[in-house]
């Protein structure tokens, strides 16, 4: 109980452009290093395809969300990543959290510094 009030604490304090982050960086990043490719794609070069193509970010939001909520090799943008990783896993969240973690990707420039990092 002690454990859920400091959770619910913590996020309450938390302003909305931040619990995008904290999404994203306390799941996302275990596969998806914002530069590098390690176990999975990195950020940078998954919102590079998803960029190409969905500029414009309802549409970005949308399929990204989409496609992680029920990822398919046939529907996917980075067939190249799914031969050398294998396919993205069901990861058993919403589709609104994925959208929050989707939108989160599109606005933030990981060419810059940016908060919400977890160390």
């Amino acid at each position: 109980m002690k454990t859920l009030f400091l959770f619910l604490l913590l996020i309450s304090s938390l302003h909305s452009g931040d619990i995008r982050s904290l999404l994203f960086h306390g799941n996302c990043i275990t596969c998806h290093h914002e530069h590098k490719n390690i176990s999975a794609p990195s950020t940078v070069e998954i919102k590079k395809h998803y960029l190409r193509a969905f500029p414009h970010k309802e549409d970005f939001v949308s399929y990204m969300a989409k496609w992680i909520l029920r990822p398919q090799e046939e529907t996917s943008l980075m067939h190249h990543s799914i031969k050398e990783y294998k396919l993205m896993p069901l990861l058993g969240f919403d589709e609104e959290t994925l959208r929050d973690i989707a939108s989160y990707i599109y606005d933030t420039d990981f060419s810059k510094k940016h908060t919400g990092h977890i160390k």
